[in-house]
């Protein structure tokens, strides 16, 4: 069987690839198919390479440091104090990350990066990155240095020819002109934004009331002056999201507090069809126990992609695992579903639609083949496996 990445199955359908892994021809026999010697054939399904929509890349060398299940504010006080390492240990595990994720099946990856230490392995790679140049930056007199030292970054991985853009970190670490900086650059570049939403009751609970555990982190553990802050009374995307230009393309990520009413909100001010809702449900579960609101995400038809984040925060960097996850938490879903999240969206998230993510006449997407898939009702099982096939 063939699924396509965006909903079409072909049963015992037939495959013309090129040498370069274009793909020529698709055949639906309608099930019907005769054995043929140019013919061959595989047991299991066949589907198009993988989508990591959001992965960060240069923290793969923090792979089983901390403990799962600590909370969010605990694991971020930690990312904090443990990133910075020896460049060559970064630089070494960034590499077997990279290619972990190739052997999985994985042929695009939307990655953060806070520096530039792993760009060169990007360049290298089999993978097609887009890099997410992160700002960060809560004080509003340090915008315009913030902005400067994301800029350089941006200028750096141009240099290497990297598809990249400037983004906001998350709404409880970009001040307003920070903000404003960012937002003028993407439409100047029409470029892609993402940042890190609704990942944390906490972030909701600074910008309700000014305070909780993210507040007591900026201000006792990065020694940050917040007294420029000023609380809403609202949830954070409330707070922040009309600062990113509605006509810009837009990742929000993780979306593990997201309810109805910021559902509304957030219909109310952008089109569904350039924003994306990206799901990483192995790093919910370590960090925080919890996974996202599927249900109500595809009750609101939002277009999902789902993520892997880092190896920090995660114990794998595999697509296959995180639909898994997903399978397992809402049993109804079906394959092609998780597929069309799994490759198709998050191409088209990452404006790489046009050569992979399906499988179509002319594109180059890579092939998958899923094995001890539920063939009856097309389900995947715990001890389902991808093999790369191109």
């Amino acid at each position: 069987m063939i699924l396509d990445g965006r909903g079409k199955s072909y049963s015992k359908g037939i495959l013309s690839v090129e040498e370069d892994g274009t793909i020529a021809d698709i055949l639906d026999t309608q099930g019907i198919m005769d054995e043929s010697a140019s013919v061959e054939f595989f047991s299991g399904i066949i589907v198009p390479g993988f989508v990591n929509a959001h992965c960060h890349l240069e923290l793969s060398h923090l792979k089983s440091l901390y403990e799962a299940g600590t909370g969010f504010v605990s694991f971020i006080r930690q990312v904090t104090q443990a990133r910075n390492n020896e460049p060559d240990v970064v630089i070494q595990a960034a590499e077997i990350a990279d290619l972990l994720m190739y052997k999985n099946g994985i042929v695009a990856v939307g990655d953060i990066a806070n520096e530039t230490s792993v760009f060169g392995v990007k360049q290298r790679s089999q993978i097609d990155y887009y890099t997410f140049i992160e700002a960060l930056g809560f004080v509003p007199e340090r915008a315009e240095n913030a902005f400067e030292r994301a800029r350089s970054g941006l200028v750096a991985a141009e240099r290497l020819g990297l598809k990249a853009g400037i983004v906001p970190h998350a709404p409880y670490s970009i001040s307003k002109p920070l903000f404003d900086a960012i937002a003028a650059e993407a439409i100047r570049n029409d470029s892609i934004l993402s940042i890190h939403s609704q990942e944390s009751k906490e972030e909701d609970e600074l910008f309700r009331t000014g305070t909780g555990g993210i507040a007591g982190h900026l201000r006792d553990n990065l020694s940050i002056d917040t007294s420029s802050f000023s609380p809403t009374g609202e949830s954070a995307i409330h707070s922040t999201l009309d600062l990113l230009p509605s006509e810009i393309s837009l990742l929000l990520v993780h979306n593990l507090h997201t309810n109805q009413s910021d559902i509304d909100y957030i219909t109310s001010i952008r089109k569904k069809d350039n924003t994306w809702f990206v799901l990483c449900p192995g790093s919910n579960l370590f960090i925080q126990n919890k996974l996202p609101d599927v249900e109500l995400f595809r009750y609101n038809h939002l277009q999902i992609c789902l993520g892997t984040d880092s190896l920090g925060s995660n114990r794998q960097l595999s697509i296959l695992e995180e639909m898994k996850i997903i399978q397992s938490a809402y049993p109804a879903l079906t394959l092609d579903e998780l597929m069309v999240w799994a490759s198709f969206n998050g191409a088209a998230a990452l404006k790489m639609a046009d050569r992979v993510g399906s499988i179509e006449v002319g594109k180059r997407p890579g092939l998958n083949l899923l094995t001890g898939v539920d063939m009856l009702e097309m389900k995947l099982q715990p001890g389902t496996r991808v093999r790369k096939l191109c």
